[in-house]
C-alpha cells in the first residue's frame, strides 16, 4: 500500500498526520510505503490533486471520500 502525504512547508498538522498513519499501519500490521511530498506551486498542486495541507492519498486516491471528485486544487 502506497500512502502519500501532500503538504505545504510549515504545516503544523503534517508531522502528527504522518505519525498517526505510521501508528495505524503498525497496529493493523499493514506494510506501507509512506512518502511525503512538498507542494510549492499551483501547477504541482493541480498535478497531484492537492486540496489542502495535509492531503493524504492511499494508492493515489484521496482518503476523504467527498474530495475524490473535487476539482478545486491549489495552494491553501
Amino acid at each position: 500500500m502506497r500512502v502519500t502525504v501532500l503538504y505545504m512547508d510549515g504545516c503544523a498538522a503534517t508531522p502528527p498526520t504522518v505519525a498517526l498513519i505510521r501508528d495505524v499501519a503498525a497496529a493493523l500490521g499493514l506494510p506501507i510505503s509512506l512518502e511525503r511530498v512538498l507542494i510549492e506551486t499551483s501547477e504541482h498542486a493541480t498535478a497531484t490533486r492537492f486540496l489542502g495541507s495535509p492531503t493524504v492519498q492511499v494508492d493515489g486516491q484521496d482518503i476523504e471520500v467527498a474530495a475524490q471528485n473535487a476539482l478545486d486544487f491549489g495552494l491553501t
